[in-house]
């Protein structure tokens, strides 16, 4: 309905009310949510648990009736419609809500579907599912904020307050744009240029960035640590920072949503888009033993699915994950259909670069392929011997048959590998240094067994192996076979060993194990290893061994085949292939340039090529000096500093089938489900391809019903403490109506208009009067709207938990300010760390400058969040969190005043007074209160914390308290004193700057 349509209802309520009528029935803010309430649970959008096959959220199902043939809802005449019968009526049989649901109507409410029945039973859609439009803007103020918000206070009779004093107005601005408090300095900036400057300011300020990334990060459940049982730490800080940097650059968010569901697949993606795409790996990760990996990939899958129901949708996706949505239009199946435009995806990581080592590796490969060109101008003829080239080496090869498992696992149960279609097996889950392989194939004249070991982009950096580089060892390969009848498994001699490549064989110091050559990996000692490690740029590609048979293998069919590999560093993913050529060998190149020929050349990727034309070239002689140059190329490739967790588009040879399952059973598949979007949502362009990128454009696009609202209620909510939807997570039919859906619907549009801009967002809900008001009430306005639902006043709120630690380090100088960085690990009680089911032994508390950095830079562990951050109502990161729930607890109050980095910030700000006031206790006092509050102290409060300060002065007179440990934290350090003061005097203040960085006035938004 439209702003106008609801003005003119408005009026038309008010005129029947002046005659002592009803006013008209206003179907979504009256009757939807009494049917939501008490009606679509069994009446409602999942047909396999309707009850008498009676829907009531559609009209024409409502007029039809169930299974009965009697219309529920006969228009204009409620007394003859069935649902008013079975509401009014006494039979528990028949009365509806059922007793047992213990749901019944108020008077109230049935007067109200009575009115709507008489009126017509008109029905309209839900407002959360049309696009939202710019409506009216009452009249009566320039700025819509306050047009909409003064017509509303003015029909309640409930008066506006004043502007916030200065004081109040700059600090509540700093607080909402950069999160930190303005110093007494900065308030006379903004006195002397005024509010629309100082905005532009902060706006601009890196510290904005920084702020606002927070409530996108608990959205997205940002962590540091993996969650579960190990819990162990992760490398995702730099997805953290590319958020960080985003709101920095005031990235639209249209196209923020974008690059972070499928930056990927932009044209030339760049490594920023792929870091974007971090987003929806920030899901836990079990590395429990014996897990079986596909099934917690799916507990992830639904995690990604509720994180954008819930940080973009605004709907409770996961409520269709077992069953069609009981309220909202979501079915079983259209949830499936959303799943499958996630589900066809790697789970990757990758190095992350930095702009020089990018740079560097820009200039190596111009630089190689500079060489690669030198090598052309030598070979006119070289497209034709390279093609000669190719049909020779392909021609050389053995015919290999991949061994088909019938059984495979790992003698330890830790790790349960699984059999891909091209035949490799995919070692995913915790890790395992013993792996076995049971096959039956056909053992007539077999001459040679083949070991690859593959690329694969479930694995960090493609693999081959599972460590954070991707490489990988083998120790030891063992063949057996058991012939039908037989109890037990005949170890096969296997001789003869060859492999694309080894590293050079280097011995321990006592001379023992050695590491390297193919040799190795049959010598019978689990000492020693097969190692093929390229190095930098390099190591990331396939390898193989081939080995032979002491006697070709003849056995009777149904013979069972065995491998078991034991490794140190394992390899995620493997091939084992069996031969019957003479005398079998592995090819004298990289085991990738194999693998790349057997494709069409049409297929090959530009590395394919590359390393195709590079396995020629060193063929040659007399391209020595070049291979030579190119090798030392590759030893200058940069060793990034980190790696992201982030999505990769599946190969197209390769697709995953989405299916739907079973009450969400990850294995109970039923049908395939082809990806598809709700169909009372907007449609998807015809012409589009069904994946990843398509679904992030159709989620951003404008006529999308609930992106943009979303987003705008999330600023309103962090600048208001309240969404004009309460519910952020939950914009659906259950959801309250909103008291300004059309200052809502006003500014999602708005926000689309100009660019999708958050600067913008913000700074226009900041110059309205609805913002700069005073947060003081009359006592009518306290007792009337108690939670200030209405915006008669300003908001008045408890800070954030990162926003209150990170006042105490500015206010009392303590704080550090560097863009960016990997998690800072604060201090937390020995007990906690002790709790944890694997002990974190990289738990060092920073120490200098850094342990000062702000909060947002955290490390964020799952199993055992800070205390600090929980007290003051931060969330772990398991799920996603659209509002945090404000709880006023006596554990805050202790935890700013015994903390750790509250009591180290009372120290620096007892030694800052002393530093930056005069010598008497009142000019102290005076400067304390202005640094905390922007005030003057009251005479009151000044004689408050005078007499705080003589008791505290006493204590340590009387020897009750050491001034050195007060000050220093040990008895037998003393930090350095400002000119003129003393230990006692240090010692006084810290005790009472622990109560003047606790004050609520410090701590709050006021």
């Amino acid at each position: 309905m439209s702003a106008w349509i609801r003005t003119v209802v408005l009026v038309a309520g008010i005129v029947c009310a002046s005659r002592g009528l009803a006013a008209p029935i206003d179907f979504q803010r009256d009757i939807q949510p009494i049917l939501a309430g008490h009606c679509t649970l069994c009446h409602g959008v999942d047909d396999k648990e309707r009850k008498g096959g009676l829907r009531l959220d559609e009209r024409a199902a409502a007029l039809r009736g169930g299974d009965s043939g009697e219309p529920a809802v006969q228009p204009g005449k409620s007394s003859a419609s069935e649902l008013i019968r079975r509401i009014l009526s006494d039979d528990p049989g028949e009365q509806m809500p059922p007793p047992a649901a213990k749901t019944p109507l108020t008077p109230r409410q049935i007067e109200l579907l009575k009115q709507w029945i008489d009126e017509g039973a008109n029905y309209d859609r839900h407002w959360a599912f049309q696009s939202p439009r710019k409506g009216v803007v009452p009249p009566g103020a320039t700025h819509p904020i306050d047009a909409f918000v003064n017509q509303r206070l003015q029909s309640e009779k409930l008066p506006a307050a004043g502007k916030a004093p200065p004081a109040v107005l700059c600090r509540r601005l700093y607080l909402d744009l950069i999160g930190l408090p303005p110093s007494p300095e900065e308030l006379q900036e903004f006195e002397r240029d005024g509010l629309q400057a100082t905005v532009k300011k902060l706006l601009a300020s890196e510290r904005f960035g920084e702020k606002w990334a927070r409530h996108w990060l608990d959205a997205a459940r940002y962590s540091d640590t993996n969650g579960y049982e190990k819990d162990l730490q992760r490398e995702q800080w730099i997805w953290r920072d590319w958020v960080i940097d985003a709101f920095n650059r005031d990235l639209p968010y249209d196209q923020f949503l974008v690059e972070q569901i499928a930056g990927d697949l932009l044209p030339g993606a760049t490594q920023s888009q792929r870091v974007a795409t971090g987003f929806l790996r920030n899901s836990m990760i079990n590395e429990e033993g014996a897990i079986v990996p596909e099934q917690f990939r799916m507990v992830e899958m639904f995690d990604r699915i509720d994180c954008l129901g819930k940080s973009v949708m605004g709907l409770t996706t996961q409520c269709a994950q077992c069953h069609s949505h009981k309220f909202d239009p979501l079915t079983h199946t259209e949830y499936y259909g959303l799943f499958a435009f996630l589900n066809d995806t790697y789970e990757a990581q990758s190095w992350v670069y930095s702009a020089e080592q990018l740079q560097q590796i820009q200039d190596l490969q111009k630089r190689i392929a500079e060489a690669e060109g030198r090598w052309r101008a030598l070979r006119p003829n070289w497209n034709a011997e390279l093609a000669e080239w190719e049909r020779q080496l392909v021609a050389s090869q053995s015919v290999w048959e991949p061994i088909e498992a019938i059984e495979m696992g790992s003698i330890s149960g830790l790790n349960h590998p699984t059999q891909e279609a091209d035949k490799s097996f995919l070692m995913k889950g915790h890790t395992s240094n013993d792996v076995f392989f049971v096959g039956v194939p056909v053992l007539e004249g077999i001459t040679g067994l083949r070991l690859e070991i593959l690329t694969h982009h479930d694995l960090p950096q493609n693999g081959p192996g599972r460590t954070r580089q991707g490489t990988w060892f083998v120790q030891e390969l063992e063949a057996f076979a058991r012939k039908p009848g037989d109890a037990n498994f005949e170890k096969l001699k296997l001789v003869n060993p060859t492999a694309d490549f080894s590293e050079p064989e280097q011995k321990s110091g006592d001379g023992k194990t050695a590491r390297g050559p193919v040799s190795l990996l049959i010598d019978g000692s689990d000492g020693n290893v097969w190692a093929a490690d390229r190095g930098p740029g390099l190591r990331n590609q396939p390898s193989v061994a081939v080995l032979q048979f002491e006697q070709p293998l003849n056995f009777p069919q149904g013979t069972q085949f065995k491998v078991a590999l034991r490794m140190g560093d394992m390899a995620g993913c493997a091939r084992l292939s069996l031969t019957r050529s003479a005398a079998p060998r592995a090819a004298p190149v990289d085991h990738g340039v194999i693998l790349a020929l057997s494709k069409p050349a049409d297929k090959r990727s530009a590395e394919e090529q590359a390393a195709i034309f590079a396995a020629w070239r060193q063929s040659f002689p007399e391209a020595k000096p070049i291979s030579d140059e190119v090798a030392t190329l590759w030893k200058s490739f940069p060793q990034a500093a980190t790696t992201v967790l982030h999505l990769a588009e599946r190969d197209r040879s390769d697709p995953r089938t989405t299916h739907l399952l079973d009450r969400g059973n990850w294995d109970q598949p039923r049908e395939a489900i082809q990806p598809h979007v709700p169909a009372a949502l907007h449609p998807l362009p015809a012409d589009a391809p069904l994946n990843r990128l398509t679904f992030a454009r159709w989620l951003a696009d404008p006529r999308s019903p609930f992106t943009a609202r979303v987003a705008v209620n999330r600023v309103w909510q962090a600048m208001f403490g309240t969404g004009l939807v309460e519910t952020a997570e939950d914009f659906g039919t259950r959801a309250p109506y909103p008291e300004y859906r059309e200052m809502l619907d006003w500014l999602a549009a708005d926000f689309m208009e100009r660019g999708w801009s958050h600067k913008n967002l913000i700074e226009f809900i900041v110059t309205s009067d609805v913002y700069q008001r005073d947060s003081h009430g009359t006592a009518e306005s306290l007792d009337r709207d108690p939670r200030n639902a209405l915006l008669g006043r300003g908001p008045r709120f408890r800070a954030e938990a990162e926003v209150v630690r990170d006042i105490a380090l500015a206010l009392s100088g303590l704080i550090q300010h560097r863009l960016g960085g990997p998690g800072v690990i604060p201090p937390v009680p020995q007990n906690v760390l002790d709790y944890n089911y694997v002990y974190p032994g990289y738990w060092k508390p920073a120490e200098g400058p850094e342990r000062y950095r702000r909060t947002v830079y955290g490390f964020r562990k799952r199993s055992m969040p800070d205390p600090v951050m929980s007290n003051f109502d931060a969330p772990n990161g398991d799920f996603a969190c659209a509002r945090r729930i404000r709880s006023n607890t006596p554990l805050a109050a202790l935890t700013g005043l015994n903390e750790t980095i509250f009591v180290e910030a009372a120290r620096a700000m007892a030694l800052r007074i002393l530093k930056e006031s005069g010598p008497s206790d009142n000019e102290r006092i005076d400067r304390a209160w202005r640094i905390c509050t922007l005030r003057e102290p009251t005479a009151e409060e000044r004689q408050a914390l005078l007499g705080v300060l003589a008791s505290r002065r006493q204590k340590l007179a009387d020897g009750w308290l050491n001034p050195r440990e007060v000050i220093s934290g040990d008895p037998a350090r003393l930090p350095q004193l400002p000119p003129g003061a003393s230990p006692q005097d240090a010692a006084a203040w810290t005790l009472v700057s622990r109560i003047l960085l606790n004050l609520d006035e410090t701590i709050s938004k006021n």
